[in-house]
């Protein structure tokens, strides 16, 4: 099984990865593909995605019992703990205007 979320991806790449998955949600593909599929279809993703993010996860013999890549800018990146892969969240920004004084009022 291989499932691939885009997020703000350029019209041109959805309807490619269309054509070999099926969309089941806005950005979310799903689909049963080889290895060499996936990874052609992955690179057209990265080649792809613009200013977007995505993820590709597939099925595969881990404790999990699944993989995951991430491509782009995203809060959460993958990071791995004791040989399991994780999600971490980075900080949020901050916004850099001070407050105005009625903002500052608790």
């Amino acid at each position: 099984m291989l499932v691939i979320v885009v997020e703000n991806a350029p019209p041109r790449l959805r309807g490619r990865l269309a054509v070999w998955l099926l969309e089941i949600r806005a950005g979310v593909y799903v689909g049963k593909v080889s290895r060499r599929i996936r990874e052609m279809i992955w690179e057209q993703v990265q080649a792809g995605i613009g200013e977007g993010n995505a993820l590709v996860s597939w099925s595969t013999n881990t404790e999990a019992g699944f993989d995951f890549e991430t491509f782009g800018t995203n809060r959460r990146i993958p990071c791995e703990m004791d040989g399991v892969k994780l999600v971490s969240f980075l900080p949020e920004e901050k916004s850099s205007e001070p407050l105005e004084a009625e903002d500052q009022m608790v």
